[in-house]
């Protein structure tokens, strides 16, 4: 079980992913750096998103809507709601 050991691979193959069984030695920190990366450009595209959000029509008071929560269009509509009911 198992399949055996390593097979023998020429020492001089070079390769950009790193050749044959690559583990390099900072593998963790470089996926770690990159991991921020892509949630830092992640959140940076999400907030460009969300300030160019525009609705035509504004949810139902009440009603469940994720975007509520960060659509400055709704919040302000949502303001401006409540002080015409008060």
């Amino acid at each position: 079980m198992g399949g055996g050991g390593k097979i023998p691979y020429p020492k001089e193959v070079w390769s950009p992913a790193g050749g044959w069984y690559a583990q390099p030695a900072n593998w963790k920190a470089n996926t770690a750096i990159m991991g921020a990366f892509m949630i830092g450009v992640a959140a940076i595209a999400f907030g460009i998103s969300a300030d160019r959000e525009y609705r035509d029509k504004m949810p139902e008071p009440g009603r469940f809507f994720p975007s509520r929560y960060w659509s400055r269009q709704i919040r302000e509509h949502e303001k401006q709601q409540t002080a015409n009911q008060s």
